[in-house]
């Protein structure tokens, strides 16, 4: 059925929405530009070495005119400092999705423009999410490989010991039969020597690519043998000694040439059912309207259905259940012709909601449909009538249900997604196979002002036990302080630059992004491997 849109486009709310979202766009391109620009400092650098940009590589190893999907744009943003104007995102990595001769891949580049590629904290976890969505997606495994390895200025041990999890993942790749490839541009030491060292493929470039547990200076301090960086772990040795490297590249664009003949080679879609095109509408409500139909302050409620019908095929859908557990929007709808089913939030979930939802996931576990949840909620009704109503067994049954639910999860926070709300709406936690968040977004346990005035209520009901005076400026101290602590960590591009989400999206690229994301979804669970009881070894 079409949805008749109760939006005015001409309205003074609609302008202010779209004003505000606009401007927490343009935000986010800001934040964007600040790793390319400092990466594009050292273009001068790597030139005299005969080297071309890390995003040149990419440009050169991914097909022109296909999509891309970039993730963890904002990796590591507010992390390592306090200072929003200064913080650079990106964790010295470029991560996303793409097609090399024609393949889809999960592509990973060093971005050495920035600390020469050395790794911090998020790098990790970026990564990790990378390989993990690889795994999943059975998605061909790229990295051009260029590093200093870890920033040891921020060393911790626990980033040391999760370091570990990096070179089991390209294991556990090989294993279950999806091919990873390295192109070694340069330097890859230490610990960083098993990126290439656990690579099914190995592309060396010539005079800068270069792998060993030590470098000169190392090796010197430690045993006393003054040795030469090249002889140590150059790409030719490599090459013609020690077997580590299969390809021998004359420069980086030749390189990355090779890493392309190498997944053509693979002839990856071989195993792909043929697929018949499909036809499908596009919406008829213009999905650029989506900007003013959100409103940035979200105290202020909206419908979820006029975010749907802005994103699925025809601005159609059959809503289930819409007059039993009315604050959750369950809907039918297609997405590029793929059938879909949609989880929205019109306000917090109450015990009605929460089992429409237990029942709708199930019925789409049932017919193998695909799940988008749209998160904007404060979480899972409380109260006397709500917990006596069962709101803690009906809230568990839609969180068994979302945990166990074999179809492919794509969530998006598209404003409040607070508590176990979160949980239920297949928040972080839960592993979806993709996270967005709209930069309007907020996430955490609760909203500062609540937190704030639960602390307060603890403090005044302690001091009335103690037959004490309240202090008022003390406490008013203390709300100003919990929730501007509480507000600081909710926002989206603070949680993005943790890496607890897959990357913060503008809200008009939502369609083109989840239609992206399902066919990468339905490709990796059509493709058959041919898995191994271990990873590919090189001898």
């Amino acid at each position: 059925m079409r949805f008749a849109s109760q939006i005015d486009p001409n309205s003074d709310s609609f302008a202010t929405n779209r004003a505000e979202m606009l401007a927490l766009v343009n935000d986010l391109r800001t934040l964007e530009a600040r790793p390319i620009e400092l990466s594009e400092k050292r273009r001068a650098r790597m030139e005299e070495r005969g080297q071309i940009t890390p995003r040149e590589r990419l440009a050169r190893l991914l097909d022109p005119g296909m999509p891309f999907l970039q993730l963890h744009s904002l990796a590591g943003y507010m992390v390592d400092t306090d200072d929003p104007e200064t913080s650079v995102p990106g964790a010295s990595l470029i991560v996303g999705i793409g097609f090399i001769s024609g393949t889809r891949c999960m592509v990973v580049v060093d971005d050495s423009g920035i600390k020469a590629g050395a790794m911090v904290e998020m790098t990790g976890a970026a990564f990790l999410n990378a390989q993990e969505i690889a795994l999943r997606q059975k998605l061909p495994f790229v990295h051009l490989v260029e590093s200093a390895g870890a920033n040891l200025m921020g060393y911790r041990v626990e980033f040391w010991a999760n370091g570990g999890k990096l070179f089991r993942n390209l294991a556990r790749l090989s294993a279950a039969g999806v091919p990873n490839l390295a192109v070694l541009h340069g330097p890859s030491t230490a610990g960083g020597a098993y990126m290439p060292g656990l690579a099914d493929y190995v592309v060396g470039v010539k005079k800068n690519g270069m792998a060993a547990l030590a470098g000169a200076a190392l090796v010197h301090a430690a045993t006393g043998e003054k040795a030469n960086d090249r002889e140590l772990g150059g790409s030719e040795m490599h090459a013609e000694i020690s077997g580590l490297v299969e390809y021998l590249a004359e420069d980086d664009a030749h390189g990355v040439e090779i890493a392309r003949d190498v997944v053509e080679g693979l002839d990856w879609n071989k195993s792909l059912p043929v697929s018949r095109p499909r036809s499908f509408e596009p919406p008829v409500l213009d999905p650029e309207e989506i900007a003013g139909v959100v409103p940035k302050d979200t105290r202020i409620p909206y419908d979820m259905r006029e975010v749907a019908a802005r994103i699925v095929d025809g601005s159609r859908f059959e809503d289930f259940k819409p007059r039993y557990g009315v604050s959750t929007v369950c809907l039918q709808a297609a997405i590029n012709g793929i059938a879909v089913g949609i989880i929205g939030n019109n306000g917090p979930i109450d015990p009605a909601g929460a089992t429409k939802a237990a029942q709708f996931i199930q019925l789409c576990g049932q017919a193998n449909t695909p799940l988008i949840f749209l998160s904007n909620t404060t979480g899972y009704m409380v109260g006397t009538q709500y917990e006596q109503a069962g709101m803690i067994k009906h809230g568990a049954k839609m969180i068994q249900a979302v945990t166990s639910v074999d179809v492919p999860k794509i969530t998006l926070y598209i404003g409040a997604s607070f508590g176990a709300g979160n949980y239920g709406m297949s928040g972080y936690a839960y592993e979806p196979d993709f996270l967005f968040a709209w930069p309007n977004a907020v996430t955490g346990v609760m909203g500062g002002e609540q937190a704030a005035g639960t602390m307060e209520m603890v403090a005044r009901a302690g001091a009335a036990r103690q037959g004490a005076e309240v202090d008022e400026a003390k406490l008013a101290k203390q709300r100003a302080m919990i929730t501007a602590h509480f507000d600081r960590q909710s926002g989206a591009f603070y949680t993005s630059g943790r890496c607890l989400d897959h990357g913060v999206i503008d809200p008009r690229d939502t369609r083109r992004i989840l239609g992206f994301c399902l066919e990468t979804c339905l490709e990796g669970r059509a493709r058959n491997v041919r898995p191994a009881s271990y990873g590919v070894a090189r001898f």
